[in-house]
Parts: C-alpha cells; sequence; structure tokens
C-alpha cells in the first residue's frame, strides 16, 4: 500500500450539510481529517482519526469501524457521509480509482 492522499468534499443532500474528507495511507493504516457542518459528523470524526483500510473495505471479521461510529453517533441511516469516507480511504490507499459517485432520483 503506497503512501498516498486522498481528499473528497460531500454534499448530504436535503439537511444542507457539506464535509470535507482527507484520508492519508501510511504504512497499514490511514490517517483521517474530517470536517463538517453537521454536529454528528463532527462527534464522528473525532472516534476516526486512524483505521486499519482493509477493515473498512470489508464485512468479515468486525466490518467497518466506520458504520459502527456512525451508529454510536446518531447518524441517519441514509447518510451518504460514512461510505463517501471508506471511498476516500480506497482511494488513498490505492484500492480504487478516484471516481464521483452520486445518487441520483427521479419521479
Amino acid at each position: 500500500m503506497a503512501n498516498q492522499k486522498a481528499a473528497a468534499e460531500i454534499h448530504s443532500g436535503k439537511c444542507g450539510f457539506q464535509t470535507s474528507v482527507e484520508a492519508r495511507s501510511i504504512d497499514e493504516k490511514c490517517e483521517l481529517t474530517i470536517q463538517s457542518d453537521c454536529e454528528s459528523i463532527r462527534g464522528l470524526a473525532q472516534k476516526l482519526t486512524e483505521v486499519d483500510p482493509f477493515q473498512e473495505i470489508s464485512y468479515r471479521g468486525e466490518g467497518p469501524l466506520i458504520f459502527k461510529k456512525a451508529a454510536e453517533c446518531q447518524l441517519h441511516p441514509a447518510c451518504p457521509v460514512p461510505a463517501g469516507i471508506i471511498k476516500t480511504i480506497e482511494v488513498a490507499c490505492g484500492i480504487a480509482l478516484p471516481m464521483d459517485a452520486h445518487i441520483k432520483f427521479s419521479k
């Protein structure tokens, strides 16, 4: 795993909150810097300063720590921020390419 960094901006939708995520891979860990307008995401950021990227990308074993901490911080289950954090980790660790993700609604 190469020592790299990735950054993402996450716009959560109707709530209007914006979150910035920076992930930096260092050896077998990934350091996170998360800033947000959302109080719950700020609480999550305090709990997620460093993660094991391979734990975050699999439901094997204990599964993603990010989702457990998101539940502890009472994030809305449909909040896209936890998934956006995981995608940013993947890019920083060279596991995925930096491609934008979208949810588009139609009636």
